[in-house]
C-alpha cells in the first residue's frame, strides 16, 4: 500500500515537473520570436477602434489580430506596419523595412484592395443588382488573369528578406449571412455572389501561399454566424457615417475570427 502510493507522488511529482518545464518552454519560444504584421486593412485594424494616433491614416489598432498576439505572447520584437487601404505593391514599397534574418514570424492579409473589393462594395450599394454582378465578375477575371503576379512578388519579396520566418498569409471572412435578417439593402443574389467572391479570392491566395511554402489561414468558418445579417455581425455593414470602416471586422471579429486564425497556425 505504501509502496503504490509512493508510485503515485513520484508520478504525480514527475508529471508536474514537465508541465512546468512544458510551459517555460512554451513562454520561452514565445518571446524568443521577432514578429513583424504586414497588410493591408483587415490586419491594421480598420473598424476595432482604438487607433495608434502615430499610425495616421494608416489606422493601426490595439485591437487588432497582430497586437492582440503580441499583447498575448510578448514577443522579443514587433513591428507593426500593415496599412489601411493597402495594396501588394504598398507592401513592397513601405512595409518590409523590419523584415531581417532574424524574423521569426509575418503575418499578413493583402489582394482584397488589388482586386477592387471596395468599388465592388460601393457599386453594389449604389447601383442595380445587374450592375453589381458585372463587377464582381470583373473582379474575379483580375483574380484570375493579374493578382498571382502581384501576389508572387510580394510573397518573393518577404522570402527574399525573411529567409526563416514562418510566414501566415490570412485569407477574408464572408460577409453576408444568405437568409439572414437583413429586410432592406442589397438582393439575396448579390449577397450570394459577393460571398462567392470572398471565397474566389480566398483560393487564389491559399494557392499562391502554398506554392510559396507559406501558411493560408482561412477565416471564413470562424466568421460563420457572425456575418452580416446574422443578428450577431463581427463585421460592420455600410456605414454613411463612418464610410471606411464599412465591411471591415469589428473588435470582436478581430479577438473571435483573426486571432485565433492566427493562433491556430502560430
Amino acid at each position: 500500500m505504501k509502496i503504490s502510493r509512493l508510485v503515485a507522488l513520484s508520478s504525480s511529482l514527475l508529471l508536474g515537473a514537465v508541465l512546468a518545464l512544458t510551459g517555460a518552454a512554451t513562454a520561452n519560444a514565445a518571446t524568443s520570436v521577432d514578429y513583424v504584421a504586414l497588410g493591408d486593412s483587415y490586419s491594421s485594424g480598420v473598424g476595432s477602434g482604438s487607433y495608434d494616433s502615430a499610425s495616421g491614416d494608416c489606422k493601426r489598432s490595439t485591437k487588432a489580430y497582430p497586437a492582440l498576439w503580441a499583447a498575448a505572447n510578448s514577443p522579443a520584437s514587433f513591428a507593426f506596419t500593415a496599412c489601411s487601404g493597402a495594396r501588394t505593391g504598398d507592401v513592397t514599397a513601405g512595409q518590409l523595412g523590419p523584415l531581417s534574418a532574424s524574423t521569426d514570424l509575418v503575418s499578413i492579409s493583402i489582394g482584397g484592395n488589388d482586386a477592387g473589393f471596395a468599388d465592388v462594395m460601393t457599386t453594389c450599394v449604389l447601383q442595380s443588382e445587374s450592375t453589381c454582378l458585372s463587377r464582381i465578375a470583373t473582379a474575379r477575371s483580375y483574380v484570375d488573369s493579374t493578382l498571382p503576379g502581384k501576389l508572387d512578388s510580394v510573397y518573393t519579396a518577404i522570402r527574399s528578406k525573411a529567409p526563416s520566418a514562418h510566414v501566415v498569409v490570412l485569407g477574408y471572412p464572408r460577409f453576408y449571412k444568405i437568409g439572414g435578417s437583413c429586410l432592406a439593402g442589397l438582393s439575396e443574389t448579390e449577397r450570394s455572389a459577393i460571398n462567392s467572391a470572398s471565397d474566389y479570392l480566398n483560393a487564389a491566395t491559399a494557392k499562391r501561399a502554398a506554392d510559396h511554402g507559406f501558411t493560408f489561414s482561412d477565416v471564413a468558418s470562424r466568421f460563420t454566424g457572425h456575418e452580416i445579417c446574422s443578428g450577431s455581425a463581427w463585421l460592420h455593414s455600410v456605414n454613411w457615417l463612418n464610410i471606411g470602416e464599412s465591411y471591415h471586422p469589428t473588435a470582436a471579429g478581430q479577438s473571435g475570427g483573426y486571432l485565433p486564425a492566427l493562433n491556430s497556425v502560430v
